[in-house]
């Protein structure tokens, strides 16, 4: 096949869509526009002729939904089969999109909202708690290396095209299982860490002996408050009505009424 695009062409098609996904979100078509607005100018360049430019733009302003970052996959991978297949293959890569977006929302939210996230934060952020500025330096490389990563996400779809999806799923799961379990141990191991609450609450008995509640709640688990803590946090946050912003102000209101009773600590 004779490559029409070049590799700049393809890291603007990358670009484009970096700076674009949540800044022209709607209800109607989610991700549509800022789809065609990454791939305009590659279009442009594969269709000279006007006619066959706008109904490949058309066919791209469609409902269109999955994580960011994965969607440089997808996008790359619609790309190159555009070069491939050309105006023929128009269903063929709205199948395609349609089809992967779904497996891969689930493959992205658990790798790159809350896995990756959460064991480079368990880094970072006791440095950064301490006063020490190399968290902080750690939190901007890891950005900055996220940004190098999807765009090679974008170059590396293009690249493989159809064939990502048939020969690269199954290791993709192994991937995202075993970095989810990663992340739990992370998580759970940041949890005593960074959630700090006590009970400084002390029985005086007419004995004359007194009982410390927060060393008999260590005898039975230590940090067993921060975990239970977490754990009703967690279970909120999967109700419907509740939102972050909500838990927030509560958890704020009883950590202040509970400081100010001397129940917390």
């Amino acid at each position: 096949m004779n490559k029409v695009l070049t590799k700049q062409d393809v890291n603007r098609a990358g670009l484009r869509w970096m700076v674009m996904p949540m800044s022209s979100f709607c209800y109607e078509a989610q991700f549509g526009q800022a789809v065609v607005y990454a791939l305009a100018p590659a279009l442009r360049k594969l269709y000279p002729d006007d006619d066959d430019y706008l109904a490949a733009i058309n066919n791209h302003f469609k409902y269109f939904n999955t994580q960011p970052y994965m969607c440089q996959i997808v996008l790359g991978a619609a790309l190159g089969m555009e070069e491939q297949l050309g105006r023929a293959g128009a269903e063929t890569i709205q199948d395609f999109k349609t089809g992967v977006m779904g497996p891969l929302a689930g493959i992205g939210d658990t790798l790159f909202w809350v896995v990756i996230p959460t064991i480079w934060a368990s880094i970072a952020s006791p440095m950064a708690l301490e006063g020490n500025a190399t968290g902080l330096i750690l939190w901007t490389l890891f950005g900055i290396a996220l940004t190098l990563f999807r765009l090679k996400f974008f170059e590396w779809g293009y690249n493989l095209g159809t064939r990502l999806i048939t020969e690269l799923k199954s290791t993709l799961q192994v991937l995202t299982d075993a970095c989810s379990i990663l992340g739990l141990t992370v998580v759970g191991a940041l949890i005593p860490s960074v959630v700090s609450v006590q009970v400084p609450l002390t029985l005086n008995f007419a004995t004359g002996t007194s009982m410390s509640i927060q060393e008999q709640l260590d005898k039975i688990m230590p940090c067993l408050v921060p975990v239970l803590l977490t754990l009703i946090c967690y279970k909120l946050l999967g109700k419907k009505k509740v939102s972050m912003t909500w838990l927030v102000l509560v958890v704020l209101i009883i950590s202040i009424l509970g400081s100010a009773l001397g129940i917390l600590g």
